[in-house]
């Protein structure tokens, strides 16, 4: 069955805006765990600009379920934060420094010395690597090649798409999870998913190992609530 990981970077945004720890980072992912996300997933930037290197040390330790760090892994500052805390998984994402949010994934063929070292490094502490690619059949297989356990399929363009013709929006994101699979990768999906496109998307792709969701279900927490919210997600899975 799939699993609903949080992504709480926004509600360290939120936090950030005003200064002090209102809203408080720690007992959010603790909630969230509390009310059924099976994980927790962060994405510390060098510029702290939103979770913090201090947030990943403090929730390490507490949480219970999955602990997801992703991040652009060029940093040492990042890596060492990484086998410090040792979460479950790390999930290797090239955003720039100055991006706002991800926006594409690897290029697995043209970086995989570059990748293939990164896995090595974060296998050595028993941590699962998965590597954030486009939906492209190749991007899966070269990842295996890497080393990778698992990808994260990038669903920007199926999330911007879907209303449209949810039929071809998902089109290449089948043949790429089929193509991870037959490499014997597991499939993870997230960017956009949000309560309108994630039924759909795992139906289609039931071998989905993990989405991890924050920015659509953090603005739906403003009107329904964080355990609604999560429960609502939960529910589409």
């Amino acid at each position: 069955m799939t699993r609903l990981s949080v992504n709480i970077n926004k509600i360290a945004t939120l936090r950030n805006a005003r200064g002090g720890n209102v809203p408080d980072v720690t007992k959010a992912a603790l909630d969230c765990e509390r009310f059924g996300a099976q994980g927790i997933t962060v994405h510390p930037r060098p510029d702290e600009r939103h979770i913090r290197y201090s947030d990943v040390r403090q929730i390490r330790p507490l949480l219970h379920t999955e602990f997801n760090i992703e991040g652009n892994p060029t940093p040492e500052s990042f890596r060492s934060l990484v086998l410090e805390t040792v979460p479950d998984q790390v999930t290797l994402v090239p955003d720039a420094h100055d991006a706002i949010t991800s926006n594409a994934g690897w290029d697995t063929i043209a970086c995989r010395e570059q990748l293939c070292e990164y896995c090595k490094i974060f296998h050595t502490k028993g941590i699962r690597v998965s590597i954030f690619i486009d939906p492209k059949p190749e991007m899966a297989v070269a990842a295996r090649e890497c080393g990778a356990d698992r990808i994260e399929l990038y669903t920007e363009a199926y999330a911007a798409r879907y209303r449209e013709d949810r039929e071809a929006a998902i089109a290449p994101y089948l043949r790429t999870a089929q193509a991870a699979k037959d490499a014997g990768l597991e499939v993870n999906a997230g960017h956009d998913l949000n309560l309108e496109n994630l039924s759909y998307f795992l139906r289609t792709i039931p071998w989905t190992a993990e989405v991890s969701i924050g920015h659509a279900l953090i603005c739906d927490a403003l009107y329904l609530g964080l355990e609604r919210t999560i429960k609502e997600y939960l529910a589409c899975i």
